[in-house]
């Protein structure tokens, strides 16, 4: 697997060329939820609905967050985007047995209250507006092994452009402890908060 480094120039230019790009890009992101930072690592698992999600999740990072960003990606597509393994990417490989070294790898990144670490559970981008959030193997294992008071943090994400030429980012959030998610499917707890957030989005208007 390849694991993820932070360059001491790339890094900090991803950061602000994150910002830059969504300031020209959308109207404004709007946060819908508060964050209660208890000092531990974050687990942040998000919906996929566009290529500019990673972007997003760096954003809220900035604004709520503030910790050393990690993200899991194909390990196809980290090889042929190999930059991104310099502002914190590493590879999982679905198909070969090092899946087992991305689930460790990922459970030692969360022991360091330093990092954020986000993933994608749908594997592919579907529609924001899908009833149901189908989870890839491997995020339960990666929650039952977390320390207790390692942070979930749940995202939803869905787009608007209401009466604005470029559209609107709205992201909703819950968190969780880990512990909290091993009593029961953290694939079951996300699909309540999901359908919660788009019941919630529903009333937006301008």
């Amino acid at each position: 697997m390849i694991k993820a480094k932070h360059h001491p120039l790339l890094y900090p230019f991803f950061k602000g060329l994150c910002c830059f790009l969504l300031r020209r890009q959308f109207r404004a992101m709007h946060l819908q939820s508060d964050f209660n930072d208890n000092g531990s690592a974050i687990l942040v698992i998000a919906n996929h609905i566009s290529w500019w999600d990673g972007f997003w999740i760096e954003y809220v990072n900035q604004k709520r967050l503030k910790r050393i960003f990690h993200f899991m990606m194909l390990e196809e597509q980290l090889r042929k985007h190999w930059y991104f393994q310099f502002i914190g990417g590493f590879s999982i490989n679905r198909k070969s047995r090092d899946v087992i070294k991305t689930i460790a790898y990922t459970n030692e990144l969360l022991t360091n209250n330093r990092n954020v670490v986000l993933m994608f559970p749908q594997g592919k981008i579907h529609s924001a507006y899908n009833a149901n959030i189908v989870f890839e193997r491997g995020i339960q294992h990666i929650v039952d092994n977390a320390g207790s008071n390692t942070q979930v943090l749940f995202v939803a994400n869905f787009t608007e452009y209401l009466s604005d030429s470029k559209p609107h980012v709205y992201c909703y959030t819950k968190t969780y402890l880990a512990e909290d998610l091993k009593v029961f499917e953290v694939e079951e707890a996300y699909n309540l908060f999901y359908r919660t957030a788009i019941n919630q989005h529903k009333n937006i208007s301008c």
